[in-house]
């Protein structure tokens, strides 16, 4: 009995000093941790983050066409022939009609298969053209597609850089004062007298509305051009961040 009274002593006696140690530690550790939280975990006023919008819709001012020349021959090299001579002629026509923008892209050659026909090379390349006057660049659209040898592709319209510009800069004013008059609304439902401004981003983009296809058959007329209405599109500036709130009313 004496003997396993003796064993048991030292290890009652070895988990009361490390449960006091414990406890010492845990004293010494949490009036440090409370101390610790002012400098890492700063006061920060609260904020509520708003977006607001301006939205305006404007002409567009600005016509894509895509054209393309384009011949089959069993013989690449005749076929090759054709399209230049057509890219070249047509090229010369938009060149000399001011305000008119011509480029060429997109040329390929490639064999066709077929158990019917021939085999046979399709050359092809297309043409770019832009510009602010619709008329004339619809009637040099029916020229040479009447007596050019080109296809037309499809017309585009959109909003100039300069008009886009103009546009974005009044909506700018507007959306920042819809935005001010937002987080103003934001401080006193939240019961604060005053706001600042956070981080703020502005964004602009505009969408096209979708316009008609001219078909192939318009432009092909040997009658007078095809009048071309452009449509608008709608120009938009958002502004969007945090307004930071400040002085709380007393309740």
């Amino acid at each position: 009995m004496n003997q396993v009274s003796n064993t048991a002593v030292p290890k009652l006696a070895t988990l009361s000093i490390v449960f006091a140690l414990s406890l010492a530690q845990s004293a010494v550790a949490q009036p440090m941790a409370t101390s610790s939280l002012s400098p890492n975990f700063p006061f920060r006023p609260p904020s509520v983050t708003l977006s607001a919008s301006a939205t305006a819709s404007v002409p567009n001012d600005r016509m894509y066409a895509s054209m393309r020349a384009e011949s089959d021959n069993a013989d690449p090299a005749a076929a090759a022939s054709v399209v230049n001579a057509r890219m070249g002629k047509a090229l010369a026509r938009a060149k000399a009609i001011a305000g008119v923008e011509a480029s060429t892209s997109g040329y390929s050659s490639f064999q066709i298969t077929d158990k019917t026909q021939q085999t046979r090379w399709r050359v092809a390349q297309t043409l770019k053209l832009e510009g602010s006057d619709f008329a004339s660049l619809s009637a040099l659209i029916s020229q040479l597609q009447s007596d050019g040898g080109l296809v037309i592709d499809g017309t585009q319209f959109s909003v100039s850089d300069a008009s886009r510009k103009k546009a974005e800069e009044a909506l700018t004013q507007q959306a920042i004062k819809s935005w001010q008059a937002r987080a103003a609304d934001a401080a006193r439902g939240f019961g604060f007298d005053g706001w600042r401004v956070g981080n703020v981003a502005i964004q602009t983009g505009d969408f096209m509305r979708p316009q008609p296809m001219m078909r192939q058959a318009a432009f092909a007329s040997s009658a007078a051009p095809v009048a071309m209405e452009g449509g608008n599109s709608d120009v938009t500036v958002t502004v969007s961040g945090d307004a930071v709130l400040d002085a709380m009313r007393p309740r």
